[in-house]
């Protein structure tokens, strides 16, 4: 149960760190951990007519940034991204799936439009 709720933590952590890096690049943060039946969105950004749906990856090592996201994962974003449109997105708006990745001691990650399906 301990190493759960320290996952828990950590996963929130990176959420917020990753929250941060995108105010800091102009994205006004709409939501975060967002629940639907098709699955979570860790955080629903914007920029201008741009809305992107967020999911976070943060792990203890870089090495380990390479392994964690996967098409499966991606999928189950996109499906709940497709659930949040009307909610976030307005009418001539463009909207996508990024993904940020998120280590100690390197520069985040930032993959733009991650799911293209």
């Amino acid at each position: 149960m301990r190493d759960r709720r320290a996952a828990e933590q950590a996963g929130r952590d990176g959420e917020t760190r990753a929250a941060w890096y995108l105010r800091l690049r102009g994205w006004r943060i709409l939501d975060r951990r967002v629940r639907t039946p098709a699955g979570e969105v860790d955080l629903v950004a914007k920029r201008g007519k741009l809305v992107a749906f967020v999911e976070v990856k943060a792990r203890k090592t870089a090495a380990e940034l390479d392994f964690a996201i996967d098409e499966r994962r991606l999928a189950r974003v996109a499906a709940a991204a497709e659930y949040l449109m009307p909610r976030y997105a307005a009418d001539g708006e463009d909207i996508r799936v990024d993904v940020l990745l998120i280590a100690p001691g390197v520069k985040p990650r930032y993959i733009e439009n991650a799911w293209i399906g």
